[in-house]
C-alpha cells in the first residue's frame, strides 16, 4: 500500500530563491502545454511532447528536462480531465495553476531518511535540503519512497513524498459495517455507534454568519478579515472528516467490511428548499471522507465498499417494508406494517449493511432485529 507524507522542507533563503524560481519556470511550462492542448483539443501525451518539449527547452534552457517533462505530463492530465467535461456539457476553460507543483521521480530527487535530507533537481542543479516529518507520519520513516511532489504556500515548501509499504497481515472477519452518512448526525453505523460531534455544525454556522457580515460591510478591514478567514472552514471539515472516519474504523474488527452508501451526484439527485440545508448539502464534503477512510481502513485490512443509496431511510429493517411515510421525522422510523420503531439512521444503516449482504448472496447472520427506540436511548 502507498502512503503520502508530506516533509516541512526548511530551506536557506538562497535555496528558497532557487525553489521559487524553479517552480515559476515549471508552471510556465505547464500553462504553454495546456494551451496547446486546450486549444487543439488535443489530450494525447506522446502527440504534445512532439509539439512543445523542444521549444520549451530553447525557452528555459536551465530546467532541468525531466522536469520539463513533468510539467507536460501534469499540463496532459489537465487538459485530458477539462475535455471530459466539455464533452459532458459543463463548463471548461483552458487549465490554469497559479504555481503548478513540481512532481519529482526517482532520476530527479531522493530522500535519506537516516539524516532527515533531500536531493532536488533545480534550475542551478541539485540542492540537498534538510526536512522535519510531522509526528503523525513517523510511522512511515524508512518506506521505500516512489514519487514525490513540490509544493510552495505562503512562502512555505513542502515535499509531498509517495511512500510504498507492505500490506497489512490481517485474518479476514466476516463482519460488515454499514453506515449511514447525514447532515444531523455526521455518521450512524449499524453496530450502533453514533460518531460525529453536535459542535461542528455550529462552527460552521459560526463561520458562514461571521462571512455574511464581513462581506455585507465590504470595508478595507473586512476584506482583510475575510482573507485571514479563507481557507478556515475547508480545514475545518478537513479535519471533521479526519476525526470521523478515524472513529469509524476505531469501532470496526480489522479485517472486516464497511458499506457506505453511493453519494455520487447526490446534490443534482437530492430536492432540498434553500437554506441552511441546502448550503450545509453543497458543502458536504463526501468525496473527501471516502478517501480518508479508504486509506485508514486499509492499514487494518478493512474493505470499504459502495452500495445504492436508493429507498435505505423508507425500509424497514426487520420486515422490508418500504414506504415513504415509514419515516416519521428525521430521527424517526416507524414501520407502518410492522411497528417496528427504529431511529431513522440507524435504520438505515442497517439497510445499507443488508443490501451489501443481499449482493453477495447472504443474509443477516443474527436473525431478526427487534431494536426500539429505548434500546437506541441507553445505546
Amino acid at each position: 500500500m502507498d502512503r503520502t507524507i508530506v516533509l516541512q522542507l526548511t530551506p536557506t533563503h538562497e535555496q528558497a530563491t532557487l525553489l521559487q524560481q524553479t517552480l515559476q519556470e515549471h508552471t510556465a511550462c505547464f500553462h504553454t502545454v495546456a494551451e496547446e492542448g486546450f486549444t487543439s483539443q488535443c489530450s494525447n501525451g506522446v502527440e504534445l511532447h512532439k509539439r512543445t518539449y523542444y521549444d520549451l527547452r530553447r525557452e528555459y534552457p536551465n530546467l532541468p528536462s525531466q522536469l520539463v517533462c513533468a510539467a507536460r505530463v501534469k499540463a496532459t492530465e489537465a487538459v485530458k480531465s477539462a475535455l471530459d467535461r466539455r464533452k459532458k456539457g459543463l463548463k471548461a476553460s483552458t487549465p490554469h495553476s497559479r504555481v503548478c507543483p513540481i512532481r519529482y521521480d526517482a532520476r530527479s530527487y531522493w530522500v535519506k531518511w537516516e539524516s532527515l535530507t533531500c536531493s532536488l533537481a533545480t534550475v542551478e542543479g541539485r540542492v540537498q535540503l534538510a526536512f522535519t516529518v510531522p509526528k503523525h507520519a513517523q510511522k512511515y520513516i524508512g518506506g521505500k519512497v516512489c514519487s514525490a511532489d513540490l509544493c510552495s504556500r505562503k512562502g512555505k515548501y513542502t515535499l509531498h513524498v509517495v511512500v510504498s509499504l507492505p500490506d497489512p497481515l490481517v485474518t479476514p472477519s466476516q463482519e460488515v459495517v454499514g453506515v449511514d452518512l447525514g447532515l444531523n448526525h455526521p455518521a450512524v453505523t449499524s453496530n450502533r455507534h453514533f460518531l460525529g460531534e453536535r459542535r461542528w455544525k455550529e462552527q460552521e454556522r459560526r463561520i458562514f454568519r461571521l462571512r455574511r457580515k464581513l462581506q455585507a460591510k465590504g470595508i478595507k478591514s473586512a476584506k482583510r478579515h475575510l482573507r485571514k478567514l479563507s481557507g478556515k472552514l475547508f480545514r475545518q471539515r478537513k479535519d471533521h472528516d479526519h476525526v470521523l472516519s478515524k472513529r469509524i474504523v476505531q469501532h470496526t474488527t480489522p479485517g472486516s467490511t464497511i458499506v457506505l452508501e453511493n453519494l455520487t451526484h447526490i446534490r443534482s439527485r437530492t430536492r432540498m428548499r434553500k437554506g441552511e440545508g441546502q448550503r450545509r448539502l453543497h458543502s458536504w464534503s463526501f468525496a473527501q471522507f471516502h478517501a480518508f477512510l479508504s486509506y485508514k481502513a486499509q492499514e487494518k485490512g478493512i474493505d470499504v465498499v459502495k452500495v445504492d443509496p436508493r429507498h435505505t431511510s423508507q425500509t424497514c429493517s426487520r420486515c422490508g417494508h418500504q414506504a415513504r411515510n415509514n419515516r416519521r421525522s428525521q430521527s424517526l422510523f416507524l414501520c407502518r406494517v410492522c411497528g417496528f420503531s427504529l431511529n431513522a439512521d440507524l435504520n438505515a444503516s442497517r439497510n445499507i449493511r443488508e443490501k451489501h449482504l443481499a449482493s453477495l448472496g447472504t443474509s443477516l447472520a443474527s436473525g431478526p432485529l427487534s431494536d426500539d427506540l429505548s434500546s437506541h436511548a441507553s445505546a
